[in-house]
């Protein structure tokens, strides 16, 4: 292992993660026995225990009695609950999803989104607005910024149509948890023209940053949906 500041334990974790995203260690498939990784990264048993105990916290690998530990398939999951994109929500609800791209541009003079991303003053934020419908009308209003390295991936495809998360799962970027705000705000003049509503009337507004499997931040997206057309349905217990 490199001599740096970094506990041991969290640059094998680091490395481990590394080998589930390129597929070098696929799902269902056990992983090398403790004696194994010890040899490999030259650290002790304690400190291999220590990145398996948390990846397995986190529900990327699985400990399963009399076998060892696995690979956890991983379908854009997040450590409660499952993080998902208004394409999916809207097939889910049996309608056709669809966009209308309005702006789709590299940028290095976003400070915020820099920010936001953990970026260097130096890098690019690619910036996608896109109104999106369902069934042919119009439900949102998104504002979606990535590092550059993934928008270049984005890019090479229709953003008319693209469903980002799938196209991130392809390219073996998963998604490991988001957080999100959300608020209540009044539509612009310009917002309530494109979205066939009235100036004034109220917006449901959903900021989120995702996260990948390494912690880093790969999303930073503005929505503001129809409060007629879009509602969160939340259940608590008690």
């Amino acid at each position: 292992m490199k001599s740096n500041n970094t506990a041991l334990y969290l640059q094998v974790k680091d490395h481990l993660i590394e080998k589930i995203q390129q597929q070098i260690w696929r799902p269902s498939q056990l992983i090398p026995t403790e004696q194994e990784l010890m040899k490999q990264f030259g650290v002790s048993r304690t400190t291999i225990r220590q990145a398996i105990n948390m990846l397995v916290a986190d529900g990327l690998l699985e400990k399963q009695q009399g076998k060892g530990t696995v690979v956890k398939p991983q379908q854009l999951v997040g450590s409660l609950r499952r993080l998902k994109g208004f394409a999916e929500e809207v097939m889910e609800k049996g309608q056709v999803p669809h966009s209308k791209v309005l702006r789709a541009e590299f940028s290095d003079s976003l400070f915020l989104e820099k920010t936001k991303l953990g970026l260097n003053e130096d890098e690019k934020v690619l910036v996608i607005e896109r109104i999106r419908f369902a069934n042919n009308v119009p439900i949102a209003l998104e504002r979606s910024c990535w590092p550059e390295s993934i928008g270049k991936l984005l890019m090479k495809h229709d953003l008319d149509t693209a469903k980002f998360y799938s196209i991130l799962e392809e390219d073996n970027i998963l998604l490991k948890r988001a957080e999100e705000k959300i608020s209540a705000i009044n539509a612009t003049m310009a917002e309530a023209d494109v979205l066939g509503i009235r100036a004034g009337e109220a917006l449901l507004e959903m900021t989120r940053l995702s996260f990948g499997l390494n912690d880093k931040p790969i999303e930073y997206t503005k929505t503001r949906y129809r409060s007629d057309q879009y509602h969160y349905d939340i259940e608590l217990r008690r």
